[in-house]
């Protein structure tokens, strides 16, 4: 689900996550990114090559199932090329300018406008042509380059908001806050019914970029999010600031020692019922490993603070495919990703991995869990769509600039103007850089 940063050999979030793709790091000597098959097969017209980071038990499982019913349809083989994720996503840039397979695994947003600018990537306007209707228009957004061309397929998704135990609100008589105001009455609540109001853990440093995404886009919307992500906004502007002292009203409720602590030890603490919330995305779920006490689990979206964007942006980080620039077998491919963008074929991954929803908003929700519904109407009702920090701006910029600098933040919110200073000098020599 989220791509490994090459930053973070710890295990990330979707690192844990059975069925999303996010293997942990498999060491040094792992060959090249190159493409599979040789350049005879390549040109096969029976089959499509594709390069894949679902290396995970899993999804690498789900994909296979998808790619034989593909092949019984159209008798097109697709002769899958699997690496090690974290790998993929770091030879990625390099991979994409020698001789690619014909499809890759890849992100919605920006880190797929990224490949699409630079020429790295096949516009694929036709097949959306035919798989336009089985979307709605916030994933029809997230699949377009700055052209306005279509570059992408997408397969899933799943969504960040505030989780809860439905029994712990029940027994202290909480109500589920839609305002700033009220979320920061609930947390003093919370804390004086002897509470942990919102756990946290940001061990491994990109926990922190999610909270910030929420009050940044919350406080002032989501073509703000989009230019401060993409280098266009200055990290210096009265906006970033004001989000940042938004979370520094929240912090004195956020759970001591996050820095020491893993995603997994602050759900924990949702688990055992000492914290009351914890914002983070779906996959929060995994640790919820008694029925009862899933059973128990719920979400809401986090509050509006500003009421001229509402609560109209979800962050919902979104898996699918994209074509390299020159593919052998272009018919082929075309009708891969024609069949990538059918309810049938999304029917087939979900069928392997409860743990994300369909991107498509055809897909039969009817074996989905009570979660799994509650996040797909979540994801289909949003205006728009974010990525996640570290998807939405470039990768280089997440890992080495936000990531420490979130974290000083959290253990000196005092000194936030200079720390903004510094990642606005930062941000400009990245994305100066080719």
């Amino acid at each position: 689900m989220r791509d490994l940063s090459s930053s973070l050999p710890s295990p990330s979030r979707r690192g844990v996550l059975k069925g999303v793709g996010g293997a942990a790091l498999l060491g040094a000597g792992i060959p090249l990114l190159s493409a599979c098959g040789g350049s005879g097969s390549s040109s096969d017209p029976k089959t499509v090559t594709l390069g894949s980071n679902a290396s995970d038990a899993v999804p690498k499982k789900a994909f296979a199932e998808i790619y034989a019913a593909f092949k019984k349809q159209s008798g097109i083989t697709v002769d899958v090329n699997t690496k090690d994720h974290n790998t993929f996503q770091e030879q990625i840039n390099s991979y994409l300018q020698g001789t690619p397979d014909d499809v890759f695994n890849w992100f919605a947003g920006y880190r797929m406008q990224f490949f699409a600018a630079k020429n790295l990537a096949s516009p694929i306007d036709d097949v959306w042509q035919k798989i336009g209707a089985n979307f709605p228009d916030a994933m029809k957004k997230l699949s377009k380059g700055a052209d306005g061309k279509y570059y992408f397929v997408p397969l899933y998704t799943y969504p960040w908001a505030i989780f809860y135990r439905k029994s712990v609100f029940a027994q202290h008589g909480y109500e589920v806050p839609t305002t700033w105001d009220e979320l920061v009455a609930l947390c003093k609540r919370m804390k004086k019914d002897g509470l942990v109001p919102i756990a946290f853990g940001d061990k491994d440093a990109w926990p922190a970029m999610g909270t910030f995404d929420q009050i940044n886009f919350r406080l002032n919307g989501y073509d703000f999010h989009v230019e401060l992500m993409a280098g266009k906004a200055a990290w210096t502007d009265a906006k970033v600031k004001a989000a940042f002292d938004h979370w520094a009203e929240l912090l004195p409720y956020h759970q001591d020692g996050f820095m020491g602590r893993t995603w997994q030890d602050a759900a924990q603490t949702l688990v055992s019922k000492k914290a009351g919330m914890y914002l983070l995305g779906s996959f929060v779920a995994q640790q919820f490993t008694n029925k009862a006490d899933l059973d128990d689990l719920d979400f809401f979206a986090f509050p509006e603070i500003n009421p001229a964007y509402g609560q109209d942006t979800v962050e919902a980080p979104t898996d699918g495919f994209m074509v390299s620039k020159a593919p052998k077998n272009k018919a082929g491919v075309t009708k891969l990703l024609e069949y990538l963008g059918t309810p049938e074929a999304e029917q087939i991954y979900l069928k392997a991995d409860s743990s994300v929803v369909a991107a498509s908003s055809k897909a039969d929700t009817s074996s989905y869990t009570p979660l799994q519904k509650k996040a797909y109407e979540m994801i289909s009702g949003a205006k728009s769509l974010t990525q996640f920090m570290d998807r939405d701006s470039r990768p280089d910029f997440t890992s080495t600039v936000m990531q420490p600098s979130l974290q000083k933040f959290l253990q000196n919110p005092k000194g936030v103007d200079s720390l903004l200073s510094s990642i606005e000098r930062q941000k400009k020599t990245i994305f100066a850089s080719s």
